[in-house]
């Protein structure tokens, strides 16, 4: 599975954040990860830099065969941002996943 991050404007894209964001989707990819052809992040500073709750997380997860699931977070930080988006995500590809698996003939 590959990922693909993409800072946005106000977001800078440092080797701890990149570690940080794979970390929290290393749970993902064990789960769900032979489904998956790729995750993408996208940052963006909502604000400009006013502060406040304006970091804004979106990961697109690509499932084989079907439409990108979405999941997205707004926080005071990239690193919180994105812990809150991956745990949407997770829950979001269990659901879908698990939905799919229950219309398959036995």
């Amino acid at each position: 599975m590959e990922l693909i991050i993409n800072p946005g404007d106000g977001v800078q894209l440092s080797d701890a954040l990149r570690d940080h964001l794979q970390h929290k989707l290393e749970p993902l990819e064990r789960k769900h990860g032979e489904r998956l052809t790729r995750i993408e992040a996208h940052f963006k500073d909502d604000n400009a830099n006013k502060g406040g709750r304006d970091i804004h997380c979106l990961l697109e997860a690509h499932p084989r065969g079907m439409d990108p699931i979405v999941a997205e977070a707004l926080a005071e930080d990239a690193y919180t941002a994105s812990h809150q988006a991956a745990g949407k995500l997770d829950r979001a590809l269990a659901n879908q996943f698990g939905k799919n698996d229950r219309k398959r003939p036995h």
